[in-house]
């Protein structure tokens, strides 16, 4: 849970979030190599007496700094594009789950199981228990199992929305007549949070996502459980 005063991204609960961790420290590196290097060059610039100001023609630093910058994206693009790939990796899912959003709530439906749709509403600022959190509890949760591959289907019923989770580094739109398609796994079992992404009305602030990881047999009493509701 997020803590006042906190810097830097979300522990990772999954493989995709740990892959965007290990590429965000990898492009803040260059980036710091690169503001480095640009400060270092501005800096010599403006306190050395300039030689050379007669100078009309600089094939090998053109050369240089074309290739430089060239050099740069291909470092950068190559391990972009593992991630995606990595993360877009279609595998065989355990169970499908398909979300869809509402103004201003989620509904769940576990296309795998009979009687097993209800609505996700947030809890009110009066009617919260001690230590819950503000502005993300919800009546309810989004429960899954641990350790298995998920298939979310995304979609919406009247104006755009965004289903995002960031500690499991997963986020997509949901856009009202489009199935769009996510595949996740948690590592542990615990209770993940996220928001609707995307601006949709006037309580877009108040459709918090609440899930909970648990161990698969704990998810098989919870279905046994909510189809009998």
């Amino acid at each position: 849970m997020a803590e006042p005063s906190q810097l830097m991204l979300h522990n990772a609960a999954s493989p995709a979030m740990e892959e965007l961790l290990y590429f965000h420290d990898y492009a803040m590196t260059m980036l710091l190599m690169i503001g480095i290097g640009v400060s270092a060059t501005l800096i010599t610039i403006t306190t050395t007496k300039l030689y050379n100001t007669t100078t009309t023609d600089a094939n090998h630093l053109e050369f240089m700094w074309t290739l430089l910058p060239v050099m740069v994206l291909m470092f950068i693009a190559t391990p972009s594009m593992r991630t995606l790939y990595l993360i877009e990796d279609p595998e065989c899912p355990h169970i499908t789950i398909k979300t869809i959003g509402h103004q201003w709530y989620w509904s769940y439906e576990y296309t795998d199981y009979e009687n097993t749709t209800f609505d996700s509403y947030m809890t009110k600022e009066q009617d919260l228990a001690p230590g819950a959190p503000r502005l993300l509890e919800v009546d309810h949760y989004m429960v899954f199992p641990s350790k298995s591959l998920v298939r979310l289907l995304v979609s919406a019923e009247d104006v755009l929305h965004s289903w995002a989770l960031p500690t499991l580094g997963i986020k997509t739109d949901a856009v009202p007549g489009r199935l769009n398609q996510l595949i996740f796994t948690s590592m542990r079992p615990g209770m993940f949070y996220g928001q609707c992404s995307e601006i949709c009305g006037v309580n877009h602030s108040f459709m918090p996502i609440a899930t909970e990881s648990v161990p698969v047999d704990y998810f098989e009493e919870w279905i046994n459980i909510i189809q009998q509701l």
